[in-house]
């Protein structure tokens, strides 16, 4: 811009100073060449002013009031396994342990500069050395930690968290559904039996060595084809699939461990995605907004597990 100013100067007093015959003949040149550089100039000023209107925004980290349009973020967590659980009823609780292992904030995007409200969070760690060159420049251009695995989560524009903020299980709460996004197992090449559920051919009456076949596929006459989209023997799982609705049913903020109702899809040490349910929502007035913000003094290690209410009807009781 300082160039450019000189430049802008030099010419008007060339214009100023000089006599009429060398002015007439570059008089809509000059005209042309000073409009140019106030164009340019302004074009500078301007961009400048809208890196600093973006880069003057702060994120504060506090807490704040749920409403029914806002949208927190979510978590990722690694699939530990499955067991099971009784409750204070006696009742048999099937049970899949995940664990948040350091979830933080990686980026910050706002709708001034990338055009959309999210949040970029990692999760676990990993060496410099095992990281890709872009990987690397990511992780040292926000000033975090190297992480394991990264995940964007859409979020409405008050549930925005400062880079570096914590993420931990008490962002959950005993009792909500969440819903949770995993990547299947490996099922290999599978038969219409075990893919689709086809109860397979005949067991008996002449029926040779045909016992799991898929029978017919088409038709002898027009369009005499194979449609597309016919279930068919092929490759099984490794797809992404959402199982909606889960509860949660106990949080272990000491461990960091979330156990929740049910199978969640993926093998054991997969990451899988964790947010809020969209059908069954939670009680805005339970949920920790836009997390959970612990004190100054407290000790994660000394907190007692938190289990879901179970209500105090006993199940097994027989209604009169």
């Amino acid at each position: 811009m300082e160039a450019a100013s000189r430049g802008l100067v030099s010419r008007l007093s060339q214009i100023l100073f000089t006599g009429p015959r060398s002015l007439a003949p570059r008089s809509h040149t000059a005209v042309y060449n000073i409009t140019t550089i106030h164009l340019r100039t302004f074009t500078a000023e301007a961009q400048e002013e809208n890196d600093d209107s973006m880069s003057s925004r702060v994120i504060e980290l506090k807490p704040g009031v749920m409403t029914r349009d806002s949208k927190r973020t979510g978590a990722i967590a690694v699939k530990c396994g499955m067991t099971a659980l009784w409750d204070k009823w006696g009742a048999r609780v099937p049970i899949s342990i995940l664990w948040l292992d350091d979830n933080i904030v990686a980026q910050v995007k706002t709708p001034e500069k990338e055009g959309i409200c999210a949040l970029q969070v990692g999760c676990g760690q990993k060496k410099e050395k095992h990281l890709r060159k872009p990987e690397l420049g990511h992780f040292r251009a926000q000033g975090v930690p190297m992480k394991r695995k990264l995940r964007e989560f859409p979020v409405s524009e008050d549930a925005l968290l400062p880079v570096g903020t914590p993420i931990g299980v008490r962002h959950f709460v005993p009792g909500q559904y969440v819903d949770i996004t995993g990547i299947t197992k490996g099922k290999g090449f599978q038969g219409g039996m075990k893919r689709w559920g086809f109860k397979g051919m005949p067991a008996s009456h002449g029926a040779s060595l045909s016992h799991r076949s898929i029978g017919s596929t088409g038709q002898r006459d027009a369009p005499g084809k194979v449609f597309k989209g016919k279930k068919m023997p092929g490759h099984m799982g490794v797809e992404q699939r959402t199982v909606k609705n889960v509860w949660v049913y106990k949080i272990d903020p000491a461990r960091n461990l979330l156990w929740v109702k049910g199978q969640v899809p993926g093998a054991t040490g997969n990451f899988v995605f964790i947010k809020d349910a969209v059908y069954k929502k939670p009680d805005i007035s339970l949920l920790p907004f836009p997390t959970y913000l612990a004190a100054e003094d407290e000790d994660p290690e000394t907190l007692e597990p938190l289990i879901a209410d179970m209500g105090d009807a006993d199940p097994f009781m027989m209604a009169d």
